[in-house]
């Protein structure tokens, strides 16, 4: 059974009530219960956190322990090397996550430093993007 963990960063707890014409109105828990519902052949796991270091440390434990990671870095995907650092330090697949389209929003979000080590980027297909990130390791791994 294939073990994901799912990373969400900085204001994703804000999921539900946060810019609902962005972000929409569903918490990621609840979200989160349908995925569980829905891959049921997978053991998933989630964390979130607003702090950085906590965020690289679930990372480095995602190298351990698990077989592959859905990060959501929020904004910490445009300012944090030491978040690109921690990705490059394990031997797991990161697939880079956004609920929003980053390239239609301001310009400075247009960058990402994590995605040289991601092995790819989902953004602008709102929460279906974790569904479409959970797919890829289970195509993956047929």
């Amino acid at each position: 059974m294939l073990k994901i963990l799912i990373i969400n960063g900085p204001n994703l707890n804000l999921l539900g009530t946060r810019e609902p014409h962005i972000y929409g109105s569903q918490t990621f828990e609840e979200f989160f219960e349908t995925l569980q519902a829905d891959f049921a052949n997978m053991e998933l796991h989630y964390f979130q956190s607003n702090i950085e270091g906590e965020l690289i440390n679930k990372i480095h434990e995602a190298g351990r322990d698990f077989d592959g990671v859905l990060l959501n870095a929020g904004g910490y995907t445009h300012t944090s090397v030491a978040i690109s650092d921690a990705i490059a330090g394990i031997s797991v697949p990161v697939l880079e996550i956004h609920i929003s389209n980053i390239y239609k929003r301001e310009t400075f979000r247009h960058k990402s430093i994590i995605s040289q080590e991601c092995a790819g980027m989902i953004s602008g297909l709102g929460l279906q993007g974790y569904r479409l990130g959970l797919q890829y390791f289970q195509d993956l791994k047929k």
